[in-house]
Formats: structure tokens, sequence, C-alpha cells
């Protein structure tokens, strides 16, 4: 595989050059900090813990002869000894996500790129690694060989799907792994030493996804119709399967397993409470449920949290919580308060645990520091650095955001992030920042965007638009057949927001996005086109149409066409690619040319029409290689450099 190596040959360059704490690289000042500083790639990311605490591995981004490498390495305290596992060249192969499956070995998922036709999509595949024998070339787990071997007709997309970890049992682990029959998969039992698998339940009943209990029981399946979007939560039963929980995804508000208690027969679920997501957990024996959880004004969608000590659920991940973090577990809530003393000018986040919950790694950040990583000894009472992730950031002053609302046209409240720079005066020069998804939302905390933005004195608004999630089911299904409507309303209404207080330069405003947000910067040059300056599009969706046409391609299709619409002359009056002629605003145009998310053609479409329409507003920048989440460094660096010349150029 391409790109992904074992890399015993990096280990005389780094060993020389590794340090555990990463010193402070940066000027006192955002005056004069080149822009690669704040797009670079985070020198370290994902700390986790080895389930005896003496060993962590992370994800570490460095230059081998001026070529970006992402490296997986473990460091063992007790040797005071670095391990290199793996080199990914991010380009053709990735590290996906990696976890202890026992002291001694890793489970690594690999993403690499794959095509059928003009579909383009990922496949996946897992390995285990011995992280002291780096010399040997890994092996998937479930290999494309082995499955012709066995003459299996249908080769899996996705064969890294691990249902438990089995904590009691480190010699295994359940993998969900559609091997029997497309897209219905079976669970395996699978041996983390010689890859032997024994199925322990077959795949029925359009179950997608399976759910195991704090015992490594398999108790839950969840199907779903992908045509008619039927949806049933089973549970297994005196060797039966029958509905706990049935809806319709596209149509219903829905119930969402999130886990199981250290007994069985309790089952923790996030259902609504009126129009927000709240968590409730059931007695099984009775059927009896009572709410756990709730936030009047927000979703509780998060994950729950387990303790590595005891196997039970202790907590829920929350973002209007503090430090993101609901605990009911009061040993949780006496250490989460000992570590906010200890940091109290950050956010803190217990990120991961050993077994015995003596060692722990923290997670700290705010909105003008940089994250860094610390370990924690709970008997020692200590707590110390290990990593800064943007070194080269970390003495310099970045402001904090402040959560602003504002009221839309139609009367409804809409929240979002203000950031002014910490140089200059109001009337800012502004930039506007819709985020992706459209079912996604911004929070506080560092974001390396605003902070390179409020660098070069621009305010930054992020607002939180109708569809993005979090603010209940009302608020989230806004964007069903809402593209470019009610939704771009509100991005524009937060601009005129900004104008009326005094904050935003309405002579010198730009919105600038990403994937959804990107096509909100298109569409706001054609629906409100004296309202910006400029525009910044970063694999933007320009053709509403055409993304409903590829669709055709994938499983998901309905749900498509329930999302962004079918009704294909509605669809061209709310693409930006067909109103290319009525476009004056200047628009950066830029996209990753093996982008499986949003296609490269969307961009190049949206190019082309600009260009006959002789326009000579726009540039347009193909990213090689580049994906959808401008992983790469080299790609990540271009972007922010051709952003940079532009924003100079019609901002200042």
């Amino acid at each position: 595989m391409k790109g992904f190596h074992s890399i015993v040959r990096w280990w005389v360059l780094f060993t020389a050059c590794f340090m555990l704490i990463t010193p402070a690289m940066a000027a006192s000042s955002t005056t004069g900090i080149p822009v690669e500083a704040f797009s670079a790639l985070p020198q370290f990311e994902d700390v986790q813990l080895s389930p005896d605490g003496d060993k962590i591995a992370y994800l570490r981004h460095v230059e081998v002869k001026d070529e970006p490498v992402a490296l997986l390495q473990v460091y063992d305290f007790a040797k005071k000894k670095s391990f290199y596992l793996l080199s990914s060249d991010g380009e053709k192969v990735k590290i996906n996500w990696y976890h202890w499956a026992n002291n001694q070995k890793l489970a690594v998922s690999a993403r690499y790129e794959s095509k059928e036709g003009s579909a383009r999509f990922f496949r996946t595949r897992l390995f285990l690694m011995d992280y002291e024998k780096n010399g040997e070339k890994p092996q998937p787990v479930v290999s494309p060989v082995r499955l012709r071997n066995r003459k299996t007709a249908h080769i899996p997309q996705f064969m890294d799907t691990v249902v438990d970890w089995l904590p009691d049992d480190p010699e295994h682990i359940l993998m969900a792994i559609d091997l029997d029959e497309a897209f219905r998969p079976s669970v395996y039992k699978v041996s983390v030493n010689d890859y032997r698998m024994q199925r322990v339940e077959r795949g029925k009943r359009n179950i997608r996804t399976w759910v195991s209990d704090q015992q490594g029981k398999v108790r839950l399946g969840i199907t779903l119709n992908y045509s008619t979007g039927e949806r049933q939560v089973l549970i297994e039963q005196n060797d039966d399967w029958v509905p706990l929980f049935e809806y319709n995804a596209m149509a219903e508000k829905g119930f969402y397993p999130r886990g199981f208690g250290l007994d069985p027969n309790i089952l923790y679920y996030s259902a609504y409470h009126g129009d927000y997501l709240a968590l409730y957990k059931m007695n099984l024996k009775t059927r009896d449920s009572e709410l756990v959880f709730a936030d009047e004004n927000y979703d509780v969608d998060g994950r729950l949290i387990y303790s590595s000590q005891s196997g039970d659920a202790i907590g829920i991940r929350h973002a209007q919580a503090p430090n993101g973090r609901h605990y009911w577990d009061h040993r949780w809530t006496v250490l989460q308060k000992l570590v906010d003393e200890a940091m109290p000018d950050y956010h803190n986040v217990l990120v991961s645990f050993n077994q015995d919950e003596s060692r722990y790694i923290l997670l700290s950040q705010a909105d003008g520091k940089p994250p860094m990583y610390s370990i924690g000894d709970v008997g020692k009472n200590q707590l110390n650095v290990l990593f800064h992730q943007y070194p080269q950031l970390y003495d310099t002053p970045l402001p904090e955001h402040r959560k602003v609302s504002f009221t839309a046209r139609d009367g409804l409240t809409i929240e979002g992030y203000l950031t002014v720079p910490l140089t200059g005066k109001a009337p800012y020069p502004t930039i506007i920042h819709p985020h992706g998804g459209p079912g996604a939302r911004d929070y506080d905390g560092f974001d390396y965007w605003t902070s390179y933005f409020v660098s070069r004195g621009y305010a930054v608004l992020r607002p939180n638009f109708r569809g993005s999630s979090g603010y209940g089911y009302s608020f989230a299904q806004a964007q069903m057949k809402g593209w470019g409507l009610q939704m771009q309303d509100d991005i524009t209404d937060a601009t005129r927001y900004l104008i009326s207080e005094g904050i935003a330069d309405a002579d010198k405003l730009c919105i600038v996005g990403a994937s959804y947000g990107g096509y909100a910067a298109l569409m706001a040059t054609v629906k409100t086109p004296a309202l910006f300056s400029c525009a910044v599009s970063f694999a933007g969706v320009s053709d509403l149409k055409q993304l409903v046409r590829n669709s055709r391609h994938f499983l998901n299709k309905e749900f498509v066409k329930n999302q962004i619409g079918d009704d294909y002359d509605d669809l061209e009056k709310r693409s930006p690619a067909y109103h290319a002629d009525e476009i004056k605003t200047p628009i950066l145009l830029v996209h990753g040319d093996e982008d499986r998310s949003v296609p490269v053609a969307q961009s190049r479409d949206m190019a082309e029409e600009l260009k006959d329409a002789d326009n000579r507003l726009f540039r347009y920048v193909e990213l090689p290689a580049g994906d959808h989440y401008l992983s790469l460094q080299n790609n990540r660096h271009r972007f922010f450099r051709e952003m940079d010349t532009f924003l100079s150029r019609y901002l200042q």
C-alpha cells in the first residue's frame, strides 16, 4: 500500500531530536507571524495511554527531507524510549484512528482511496501491531487476499469496525464486517495474535450496527432501510430479536442507544424531551425509563463516558457543560475540580485513562491558547506537560471568543461566536465564517482558522444558522430542502447585525467557508451581491442538482434527496453554478482533486461557468492529492497562502 509503511528507517533521524516536552517557539505578538504558523498541522494529536499506563501512543506530524510525514509513535516511560510504528504520506493512505488493544498491541485503522466507475469513496482496513516490533510489515486483520482465497464475492468497504475492545479479554476484540452479505455485517470474535475469526452473530434483518453490553455480549442490532428510512432498534430476547424502538429516520424524532451500564439490564439512550435531545436510561427487565440528564436550551447528544476501572457509565459529553463533560460519578467531579485548579486559564478535558485510573491524559485549551497535552498521576498528585500541539503559537496572544445572539428576520434567535482582533478598533474588516455540514455547529475553544483571521486584524463571526446541530429538532430540520433559503438568510442577517452594532466595516466584508460553508459563500455572491467585498470557497458545493445525481452511486441516495430536494428546477435556482453570469463579487475557489466528500467537479464546473461568463475576478486553485479536510500539510499551507493574498487585496 503506497504511502503507508513500517518506519524503522526513520528511527535514527528522529531519536536524536525527540523531546517529550516541546519548547515554545513563537514570537510574542501576532505582528509578523507567518501564515504557516496558523496553517501548520498540529504537531501532536490523539495522545492515548496504554492500559497499564506505562506507554502513550500519539500521532506526530514532522518533515523528513522537506517532505511532510505523519508518524504513529509510542513512548515507553519505563524504557525511556520512543518506538515508531507507521508513517503515512497522507496521499493515498491515511492513518484513520488507533487504539490500544492491549498493553502490547495497537489497533490501527487505515483509510485509503478507492474508485469504481465515476464513484470515488474510501475503504478501511484494520491492523494490529506490536509496538516493539516496528520492523515487521503491517498485515491487515482481514485482507482482500484471504477473502479471495475464500472465494468471497463481496469485498467489504469498511473492515475496521470494532464493536467491543473486550477489556477483560485482552487477546480478542469483537468486529462487525459484512463478509457474508454486502451491507449486512456479522459480528466476529477476532484474535489479536493470529487474526483467527469466530462468528458470534450472523448478519440479519437489515441490521447495520451492532451494540454489545459491558460484559462483551452482543445485545442490540440497529436496522435501517435505505429506501424508506425505516429504522428499528432490536434487542436480543430468548434467542430472538424484538423491537425496542421504531421510527422513520428521515421524518420522525429518533431514539439513539448510547450504551449499557455495568448492569446489563440498564440501557442508556438519547431521545427527545420536548424539542431537545436528552439522556435517558431504561431498565430492560421492566422497560421503564427515567430521565438522566437534560438541557432546556440545547441537545444532549454526546457519547457516554465510561470508567476504565469499573466499566460503568459515569457521564456524558455535552458541549454546554463545563469542559464539555457532565459527570454523575462524584470521583470524577472531584478530579475535574483538581485539574481545573491546576490549570485555571484553560478548558480541561480528561481524554484518556489507564485501566486502574491511576494515570490520565489531559487536553487543555482556551480561545486564545492553543491546545496542549499533559499527563497526570492521581496517587502522586502530579501533572506534567507532554506536548504543545502548536508550539509556534504558544506565546502568541490571541483574543477570546464571545458568544453572541441576534434576531433573524422572522424573529428566530440565532447564536454565534464573535472574535475581534487585539489590535485596531471598530468597525473592523470582517470575516463571516459559516461552518460546514450543515448538520454541525461551531463552539468556543481554539480554532486555527479564526486565530489566523484575527492575527491579520479581521473580526470573525461564526454563526450557528438554522440547520445547525445541537439546538433542537425543529432547528436542525430547517436544513431539509432549505439550502440557499432561510439558512442563507440567517447568514445575511448575522452580517447586518455586526454592521448595525458598529463592529463590522460594511465596505470590508468577506464570507469564507468550507464544504457547506463554501456553498454558503458562493450563494452569498448570488443572493446578496452587494453585501460582500469578496468570497472564499474551499471544497464548496456549487451545483445541488449534480450533488443529488451523484448520490445515485451510494446507498444513502434517498436521504440526500430528503435533505437537498429532487425538483431539478428548484435545485438550479438554489445552485450558484447556474447564476455565474450574475456574479460580480471576487471569488477564490480552492478544491482538492481527491476529495471524496464533495467531488472536485463542483469547483471545476463553477470555475468553468465563471470563465464562460467572462468573470475576471475569480481565481481557481486545485490542490494535488487534496482531500476534504486539508489533511496534507503542503495543501494546507498552499490554501492559507492563497487566502492570505486574496483577503489582503480586498479587505485591507
